[in-house]
């Protein structure tokens, strides 16, 4: 099936894709959620604005549905990216406060998704806000991403282990309590797609020779860490991770499902505890980011084994309109009971996903090259069923850009 092409779909509104499941504190009244989609409409300063507003509410509108957030910097430390939210702030709360508000008033829930990004971010950001480029290693991700940080005198270094430990002890926590503070019902730690608590997990990127490199425990160990700090601030059930066994989105080798088996176990046993998470969010093979995966490169990958240690519940996300119109792969991800969808790609060019699902009514293709622009072309300029064939002005809403929340 061509990228993007959704035009038949079978009804679903019959499914267990449209049956309740308990989520932690929660029952939400299907098993649909939009995946975290990264899609930089917020201020330079990281603060959310009117177009993520509308944008979020959009596609809360289906009661019930779980709204994951798009990647949200959970510091200063760990930003380095234009026009991406961010959690550390007054002034942060205040915006995101407004969005969770919007989502609760449709009878929906949301998820913020914790981000940091270490050797990814870029240095030339970070050198203006006077912070330095570091990561598990000095190891570069690319090229490209060496000669920027030689240019502008921000060489990427090592974290010291005093920076691991504030990441543990303060950005983490603080983040945490302020999405509380912003109305979020769940907080989801970003441990995937080659980013700095993912770069700890994967041998390519994490050389260190102390506690937190080296062995599977010891690559695991910060995770986890964080993990157990987050437990009694916002309570276990109200807690997530995302997790990538098979991708090499911003690496050159994924780290498979060994580190990640243990990462499930250890989880799996706090759980026996008292503890277990709201969910662990898995990244399919079929999908790495916002790309697909040729099929010849998924030999031997598969997410089954999570199935077989953690008992809890899963978001799982990855194309699975690949086999529309009759969703077969779906429906039998959803057998076990355990399993949320989650669909991005989608949802951006449907905001009324959902509903369509349960309908049977034709999907509208998105459109990628809008992805990460900044103004409101092919962000807010999507129909619903309802609006047919409403046409917006795209000179004008090309220039329409997002005003702060707060």
């Amino acid at each position: 099936m061509p990228e993007g092409k959704v035009t038949e779909i079978r009804e679903l509104g019959d499914t267990k894709l449209f049956k309740p499941i308990q989520v932690g504190p929660h029952t939400l009244s299907q098993r649909i959620a939009f995946a975290p989609s990264t899609r930089r409409r917020a201020t330079e300063d990281h603060v959310p604005t009117d177009l993520q507003l509308e944008y979020y509410t959009a596609r809360a509108q289906y009661p019930g549905t779980l709204i994951i957030t798009e990647a949200t910097f959970a510091s200063a430390e760990g930003s380095g990216g234009a026009f991406v939210p961010g959690i550390f702030t007054d002034e942060h709360v205040k915006g995101w406060k407004k969005v969770t508000d919007a989502i609760r008033k449709e009878k929906s829930f949301s998820s913020v998704q914790l981000w940091h990004l270490g050797r990814v971010a870029d240095p030339g950001l970070m050198k203006q806000k006077g912070l330095p480029f570091a990561a598990p290693s000095a190891e570069y991700f690319s090229d490209e991403s060496r000669e920027l940080a030689k240019k502008v005198g921000n060489e990427l270094r090592a974290y010291t282990e005093e920076e691991i430990e504030d990441m543990i002890n303060r950005q983490y926590p603080e983040a945490a309590k302020r999405a509380l503070e912003a109305g979020f019902d769940y907080v989801e730690i970003h441990s995937a797609h080659g980013y700095t608590l993912d770069q700890f997990l994967n041998p390519v990127s994490n050389k260190r020779t102390d506690q937190y490199g080296g062995s599977i425990e010891n690559r695991a160990r910060l995770l986890l860490a964080i993990i157990d700090k987050l437990i009694p601030i916002v309570g276990a059930n109200r807690l997530a991770v995302r997790l990538s066994p098979w991708a090499k989105f911003q690496t050159s080798a994924a780290e498979g499902d060994e580190v990640h088996r243990y990462i499930l176990q250890q989880l799996q046993d706090r759980a026996d505890k008292g503890d277990e998470l709201a969910y662990i969010s898995l990244v399919e093979p079929r999908v790495q980011a916002s790309y697909d995966v040729d099929e010849k490169d998924q030999t031997g990958q598969s997410n089954e084994f999570a199935l077989n240690i953690w008992k809890g519940k899963f978001v799982r996300a990855g194309s699975y309109t690949y086999d529309a119109p009759e969703f077969k792969t779906m429906l039998k991800d959803l057998d076990n009971d355990r399993t949320l969808i989650g669909f991005s790609r989608f949802f951006i060019s449907n905001p009324d996903l959902v509903y369509k699902l349960r309908n049977g009514i034709a999907l509208t293709n998105y459109d990628r090259p809008t992805f990460y622009n900044q103004d409101n072309w092919g962000y807010n300029t999507w129909n619903s069923h309802e609006e047919g064939d409403k046409t917006f002005n795209e000179e004008a809403e090309r220039k329409r850009l997002g005003v702060a929340l707060a």
